[in-house]
């Protein structure tokens, strides 16, 4: 790969990663939103699970518009993972944010609220769970610095980026006719 071409890679990836960033963003609000309206939070999911499918889909843009339709492997390959990189870094500054300037708790009390009911209780009970180990867990997890809660899930969506970066670009590589 010529240096143009990896400045080109990279510049695409960048613009496709703010595109996912910004799908990450719409789907954790929906989450949050969704803590009182579920059929929001089913959205926030939705859009979760099909944010993969949407990366894929701009690799294949990427590969059919700017590269003429061809594509080695390892090129797809770096492309998907950028862009789940650049993604990751948009995800993680939006996810600090809101848990440092605009939670204040929240999910916490909604978590508490949650472990509060039949239901949850009938499942940690299901799971062998005692309350105060659900208490434990909801006090150490609202004692995590936002950015901590960032960097975490951002190291997670680089992984994973990597992880499906491999049968993607096994999809979408494609070499020049005759050769």
């Amino acid at each position: 790969m010529t240096t143009p071409e990896y400045v080109q890679l990279r510049a695409f990836a960048r613009v496709d990663g703010t595109y996912l960033g910004i799908l990450w963003i719409v789907s954790f609000a929906c989450c949050i939103i969704g803590m009182e309206h579920p059929m929001i939070s089913f959205i926030g999911s939705v859009t979760a699970l099909a944010s993969p499918f949407f990366a894929a889909r701009r690799l294949w843009k990427f590969r059919d518009e700017v590269r003429e339709g061809q594509i080695s492997f390892l090129r797809s390959m770096a492309y998907y993972m950028l862009m789940f990189f650049y993604a990751s870094v948009l995800f993680a500054l939006a996810q600090y944010i809101y848990f440092a300037f605009i939670d204040g708790g929240y999910m916490i009390r909604e978590y508490i609220g949650l472990m509060a009911t039949d239901e949850a209780k009938t499942m940690m009970k299901a799971y062998g769970l005692t309350a105060k180990q659900v208490s434990d867990s909801l006090n150490e997890l609202a004692s995590t610095s936002p950015i901590m809660i960032a960097l975490n899930i951002m190291t997670m969506n680089i992984t994973i980026g990597i992880l499906l970066s491999l049968p993607v670009a096994t999809l979408t590589r494609k070499k020049k006719e005759g050769v």
